[in-house]
């Protein structure tokens, strides 16, 4: 055999093997209409907020003046707090959303990631759903709107419940790959069309206190609402947006009521984060579970939606807290 036969096996072989490996992997967009028979069964639906079409769950008592805004953190969606709303909607009204970016709600139409342009959001679709107050619940970055959000509305917010929260500054022990290679200029745009299911079910388990407790219907859910249209091209920019900015120095003058929620085996965001948030917003209370992670109502939703139904019974009446007017709009 001539050693050009030889070279010309090996290149078709070598080719082969490239393609069938990048056949593997190889992910594109999604489109909401394939995603919605799976992720957005009723009591789903979808509302106008600004132009853009927001993926909502809002269940419960519609006599509740005073509803339970669920926000989710980065690569998450409303599914996360599948096993809190089950519980809290047999006798409050829960209100959820796919935030802008993440879920079945897709990204900005100006790609505008900024905490500013998130909450100016969450006070349009409040008043879309003709809701003057709420007790904002939020996990990591969904935990940091909830704090601004308060600070920038201080007479729509009723209360807040910080799981696992952003906000300060932190170092991790151990940072999700999904997050990582989104940092990583070219690697993310490579990530638009390739999406390896093995670094989302890496990047899941990161998150968890105890990984064998994801399993395969909770990896499938994340990577196809990764694949969500336009998702993995927003990621990056929500990340060039964040930043420690002074609403942070700011935290000291909340005194609404607050619970604090921490999964002690968290390695993004640290439990002494958990720890600045208590001694710094006065009368919160603290709650730590030492065996869970990052998202904490994800992992066990048992133990910690009854940390949360021990707050609320705590709060004055539904009277006393939509006493105040309703914030005008910033």
């Amino acid at each position: 055999m001539s050693l050009r036969r030889i070279v010309g096996g090996v290149a078709v072989a070598v080719t082969l093997a490239l393609t069938i490996a990048l056949a593997a992997v190889w992910a594109p967009d999604r489109t909401v209409a394939d995603l919605t028979p799976r992720w957005a069964p009723a009591p789903s639906r979808f509302i106008d907020v600004g132009g853009l079409r927001v993926h909502i769950r809002d269940e419960g008592p519609a006599t509740d003046s005073v509803p339970i805004l669920l926000l989710h953190g980065t690569s998450a969606s409303l599914h996360t707090w599948d096993g809190w709303a089950a519980d809290l909607r047999r006798d409050h009204r829960v209100i959820r959303l796919d935030l802008p970016g993440f879920g079945l709600t897709g990204p900005f139409p100006d790609d505008d990631y900024t905490i500013a342009h998130y909450l100016r959001f969450l006070g349009a679709t409040l008043d879309s759903l003709h809701v003057s107050r709420v007790i904002v619940a939020g996990n990591s970055f969904g935990g940091e709107l909830a704090w601004s959000f308060a600070l920038v509305e201080p007479s729509r917010t009723a209360a807040i419940v910080l799981v696992d929260a952003a906000g300060y500054p932190f170092v991790s022990t151990s940072v999700p790959i999904g997050f990582r290679l989104a940092r990583t200029p070219g690697l993310s745009r490579l990530l638009t069309l390739i999406l390896p299911r093995s670094v989302v079910a890496s990047s899941v388990r990161n998150t968890y206190g105890s990984p064998e407790r994801v399993d395969a219907a909770l990896i499938d859910r994340y990577y196809e609402l990764t694949l969500r249209e336009g998702n993995r091209a927003a990621l990056p920019r929500r990340f060039a947006s964040q930043s420690i900015g002074n609403q942070v120095a700011r935290v000291p003058t909340l005194t609404l009521p607050t619970l604090i929620l921490w999964g002690m085996k968290d390695r993004l965001i640290p439990p002494s984060n958990g720890d600045r948030f208590h001694k710094e917003i006065a009368g919160s209370t603290l709650v730590t579970f030492d065996d869970l992670g990052h998202v904490p109502m994800e992992e066990d939703p048992a133990r910690t939606v009854a940390a949360m139904r021990t707050f609320l019974a705590g709060l004055p009446s539904a009277g006393t807290l939509t006493s105040s007017p309703a914030a005008s709009r910033p």
